[in-house]
């Protein structure tokens, strides 16, 4: 099973100053958290997309570029990627070019977002977002496995013998997790692709996403993937750890109190009725175990460590005994607890092996392609003295 770390670059006004970070202070807070997650072993870093104030995370790829090169072991992922209002011939390029910087240590989590106004920044309608999200994804689907591609749907223009450049890394594409929580028809798509679904029951209450899992797990046996519990399920929380329980409330609770998604709420009651987790890390321990007990078998563990205005110095307090305290516990008792059979999460090796046992991986070559992305030959190449003579002159 694999545990770890996600972000959303957001920002929030420190509650005892009331100044918030600058953003160029929130992504490099990031980067540093990132890195730690690392150094300490956890499996996922995951960072989302925004592109309301007041978040910082506009261009995920960039910021795990960025990551990659300063992390060794750490998949990096999205929480998530816009699949409605980014292009898919874009979500393919960015991400295979990002396999290829991180030698395979990445993955993808597709979604529609929760940011009403986003859509007609990128020229797009939210009452479609259901349609988009489907057929921008199936697109997708298309760009990272077939050479040339030829394409047409609703959205976005036709494709005519299209190649996404560069090919994904050893011609296997990025495993794609697909974040939803409102729509059975993304669970849908989720299981008719096997792919990864992934519940981000962060401000819901306990287990109210379960109806959605076992939706998604009957599908994906009915598609032919497996048995239901073989599906593939991550699920996102949130922690604030201390030694003791008293403690991490008390240090919790100003940066609970003046965030504003958490306002007219109390922390006791959001700490017992959601899958926030604050305590000891045995309390964590405890209760990320009844999230199994509730959703089954599952592969993916995500945490919120460094929501709003809590400094990097806390963030990283709490990534360091997330990480050495909590995981290694969880990893034991998850693992004695599992069913026969379950599969773990899929990584680019598992993938690879999957596709091409003993035999050396598909590396891409450049190639001549006569469709939608070639310029074919330019005319100042051109040694006709006749042609040359007619070409358009510029000041």
């Amino acid at each position: 099973m694999q545990f770890g770390i996600f972000g959303v670059g957001d920002i929030a006004p420190d509650p005892t100053t009331g100044v918030p970070r600058s953003e160029a202070q929130r992504i490099q807070d990031t980067i540093r958290v990132a890195e730690a997650a690392d150094e300490l072993g956890l499996d996922v870093f995951a960072f989302g997309e925004h592109h309301n104030p007041p978040f910082v995370a506009s261009a995920p790829p960039v910021l795990l570029a960025h990551v990659a090169a300063r992390t060794k072991r750490i998949t990096l992922s999205t929480s998530i990627t816009l699949i409605t209002t980014n292009d898919p011939v874009k979500v393919a390029e960015d991400y295979a070019f990002l396999q290829h910087v991180a030698q395979g240590r990445v993955d993808v989590m597709l979604g529609r977002g929760n940011t009403v106004p986003v859509y007609p920044w990128f020229g797009q309608d939210i009452r479609e977002g259901v349609p988009l999200a489907l057929e921008n994804y199936n697109l997708l689907h298309r760009l990272w496995r077939e050479d040339v591609v030829d394409w047409e749907g609703r959205f976005r223009t036709p494709l005519q013998g299209f190649t996404a450049t560069p090919r994904p890394l050893d011609g296997v594409p990025p495993f794609v997790w697909h974040g939803a929580i409102r729509t059975p028809e993304i669970a849908e798509q989720a299981a008719y692709y096997g792919n990864g679904y992934f519940a981000n029951h962060i401000l819901a209450p306990n287990f109210h996403f379960k109806p959605l899992v076992e939706f998604y797990r009957q599908r994906y046996e009915h598609h032919g993937h497996g048995r239901a519990q073989d599906a593939i399920v991550g699920l996102g929380g949130q922690a604030f750890l201390a030694h003791r329980s008293q403690d991490a409330f008390a240090r919790f609770r100003p940066y609970f109190e003046s965030y504003p998604m958490f306002r007219g709420t109390s922390l006791e009651q959001m700490a017992e009725g959601t899958p926030l987790s604050v305590g000891s890390p045995q309390q964590v321990i405890d209760k990320t175990l009844t999230f199994r007990e509730g959703f089954g078998d599952y592969q993916r563990q995500l945490w919120a460590m460094d929501i709003g205005s809590i400094p990097v110095e806390v963030a990283l307090e709490q990534v360091e005994l997330l990480a050495t305290e909590v995981v290694p516990v969880l990893r034991k008792e998850m693992e004695s607890r599992r069913a026969p059979g379950v599969p773990d999460a899929p990584t680019h090796a598992s993938l690879v092996r999957a596709a091409y046992g003993d035999a050396e991986p598909r590396q891409a070559r450049p190639r001549p392609n006569s469709g939608d992305n070639t310029s074919g030959p330019l005319p100042y190449l051109d040694s006709d003295p006749a042609k040359v003579a007619q070409m358009p002159r510029y000041a």
